[in-house]
């Protein structure tokens, strides 16, 4: 029996029994960064004496709220003070390190956290004999705004550098808990997933991690010009100037949140993404797809892919066609470096969902494609497509983005807030996919029984989970070919 009493860095930590893991939750892995630290890097926390009981969740990060949640009561506990994270690993203590797998969830770089119930970490530590961390980091304007070039009293891509303080604290402290510091694999969907396509570019990552798991989500940042462009203009939304920098440390952070609502809708961002990391010439000094070309994680194994409708979720097949969203003002915008890209629009139907599948091949799709190809000429490389669906569900009738976290994760009960019974098909997959994701984490290699699965190198293999599961060599060709990769 693991003891649920841990010595870390700081202090002891008492943690719980929970279903059969041993479980700690809200770890502090850095300061609060309030105040003087609002727009700072992460700091080491503070030591404590005595015990801290570790059963309940951190608070989320300060997030915008759908009016339904509001409405519902359901607002979960949030502030600033939110750099926690949280342990899950199997009960039994083993004689041997454990792998360690570090979840980052996604959200847009605005909303989430890691306590969501469709993160809980039993299943993946007990079926897998591994130890599972979560994190939350700082989101949206505390977490991305572009302020160091304001002076060294503020730093740019903040929520980025507690990710790293995590993994840092991590590399020290998980030995405590069971896990292995040096076989630790990061995964993460969506924001997630392109938090590690940065983390992957970033000097301060180097070593804090030997594999990463990606999902829906590759090489995305924001050019230095836009990300000065919203600075300036939340500042003058709040009245702040270079003399009164001061200002944002000791203003209502709710100030600030509204202020960038207020950008928002001045500038009409739509689906693009307001905030996300920056190339700020320090912390992240390169696009991430072009320093992954370049040998940045060099001997970093990945396992890569998308699901068949990722933008299913953002337009719903049923909903009328929108001429409001403007086909090749969007291929404009998620695919600028190609020449073809009236011809790519016009090939898509004008429907919804047409407008949804130019979202998935190319803003999902083809930046998985990129990732792949320019990191496995340093590491082993693997890519999956997820297809699974629900035909009678209103939504899970196509294979929708962040779909496969509840397969991975095995929290398939989660997916009741959508009203969706899963059947004992689904909860087959369920294992399966899940086995894929800890082999990779405990071997480097997926693996699902009784299917051989190459490299993605093979002639771009590719393996499809579905009811049935096999593996395509080149799926969609001609499409990808229109697509340049």
């Amino acid at each position: 029996m693991r003891e649920l009493q841990v010595q870390t860095k700081y202090g002891k930590v008492q943690g719980e029994l929970l279903q059969g893991a041993s479980v700690w939750k809200g770890i502090p892995y850095a300061k609060p960064p309030v105040g003087e630290l609002r727009f700072k890097a992460p700091v080491q926390p503070e030591s404590w004496d005595g015990i801290k009981q570790a059963t309940e969740f951190g608070p989320e990060n300060i997030q915008p709220r759908h009016n339904s949640e509001e409405m519902a009561g359901q607002k979960p506990p949030e502030s600033e003070d939110s750099l926690y994270l949280n342990i899950w690993a199997p009960e039994k203590e083993s004689s041997q390190p454990l792998p360690v797998m570090v979840w980052i969830h996604g959200g847009s770089f605005v909303t989430g956290s890691g306590s969501l119930p469709v993160y809980d970490g039993t299943q993946l530590a007990v079926r897998g004999d591994v130890v599972v961390v979560t994190i939350n980091y700082r989101l949206g304007p505390l977490g991305f705004l572009h302020l160091a070039p304001l002076g060294e009293d503020f730093v740019s891509n903040a929520g980025l550098l507690d990710q790293v303080a995590a993994l840092q604290w991590v590399k020290e402290n998980i030995t405590a808990f069971g896990g292995d510091p040096n076989q630790v694999t990061v995964f993460g969907e969506s924001a997630g997933s392109m938090s590690i396509a940065a983390l992957m570019a970033m000097p301060s990552a180097k070593g804090l991690f030997q594999r990463a798991i990606m999902e829906s989500g590759a090489s995305q940042f924001m050019p230095e010009e836009q990300a000065v462009a919203l600075r300036e203009g939340m500042l003058k939304v709040l009245g702040v100037d270079r003399d009164n920098l001061q200002k944002l440390n000791s203003m209502p952070v709710e100030q600030i949140m509204a202020a960038a609502e207020t950008v928002k809708q001045q500038i009409g961002a739509g689906m693009a993404l307001l905030f996300q990391p920056v190339l700020d010439g320090e912390t992240l000094p390169q696009i991430p797809l072009q320093a992954v070309s370049e040998g940045s994680a060099k001997d970093i194994p990945i396992l890569i892919g998308t699901t068949l409708h990722e933008g299913s979720l953002f337009i719903q097949p049923h909903v009328p066609y929108s001429k409001e969203i403007d086909m090749v003002q969007g291929v404009d915008f998620m695919t600028p470096d190609l020449e073809n890209r009236a011809a790519i629009a016009d090939s898509y139907p004008k429907t919804a969902d047409g407008q949804a599948q130019a979202m998935t091949d190319m803003f999902f799709w083809r930046s998985a494609l990129q990732y792949a190809a320019a990191q496995q000429q340093h590491a082993p490389v693997w890519m999956y497509r997820f297809d699974w669906v629900m035909p009678e569900h209103p939504l899970l009738q196509r294979a929708i983005h962040s779909i496969e976290i509840f397969f991975v994760f095995n929290t398939l009960d989660a997916l009741k807030f959508m009203k969706a019974e899963p059947d004992e098909a689904a909860k087959a997959l369920a294992l399966k996919v899940q086995d894929a994701w800890i082999a990779f984490a405990k071997a480097g290699k997926p693996a699902v029984a009784r299917i051989e699965w190459p490299e993605y190198r093979q002639n771009r293999a590719t393996l499809i989970f579905n009811h049935e599961i096999e593996v395509v060599h080149d799926p969609e060709s001609s499409k990808r070919e229109l697509l340049g990769v």
